[in-house]
């Protein structure tokens, strides 16, 4: 989890439910049609769009996954301000967070990916995948204590996500994913 995160559970519950009770017209998240996203205008046109970079696991890389990843949501329409590059943003930031405080391997960086899965899918898929398959992420099923400095991260990727899951990455690594809704 990123450091200097205190939020709680019903925090990140309140924040889920102010973000759905917004009206569609009043969410800053939509697509430009002038910039450089991509314009669908037929089925047979579709094509996901993708983005892969591998980052070392130091909290600098953790760092660019986040600039990087609000960088290519710009690129695609959805600019910085826009709530979703800032829950997209804090996504990433706690599942590379996750991925260095637990899935560091010596010498092996991670990968981040982000795949929007197609119009009408109206969903983007954020992945980070490390070198440490051996240790699966474990959701808490308590909310820590409220002093804690640790164990939020997965309970915000929860409450942002519409699903997230981990699957193995071969030789020995996993990939943990989060699906977040696109409006």
């Amino acid at each position: 989890m990123a450091p200097g995160v205190t939020a709680t559970s019903r925090d990140c519950t309140a924040l889920v439910s102010a973000l759905a009770a917004l009206e569609p017209g009043e969410r800053s998240g939509f697509r430009s049609t002038h910039s450089s996203a991509t314009t669908f205008s037929t089925k047979a046109q579709i094509s996901p769009l993708r983005f892969s970079q591998l980052l070392s696991s130091t909290p600098r890389g953790a760092r660019l996954a986040r600039l990087l990843t609000v960088q290519q949501l710009g690129a695609w329409g959805w600019p910085p301000a826009c709530t979703v590059s800032e829950c997209t943003a804090l996504v990433v930031a706690e599942l590379t967070a996750n991925a260095l405080t637990h899935g560091c391997a010596q010498g092996r960086g991670f990968r981040l990916g982000l795949t929007v899965e197609g119009p009408d899918a109206g969903t983007l898929r954020v992945e980070v995948t490390d070198a440490r398959g051996d240790r699966a992420p474990r959701p808490r099923t308590t909310a820590p204590e409220p002093i804690a400095q640790s164990g939020r991260g997965l309970l915000l990727v929860e409450a942002l996500a519409a699903r997230w899951g981990w699957e193995p990455w071969p030789p020995s690594g996993k990939t943990v994913w989060a699906c977040l809704p696109l409006p």
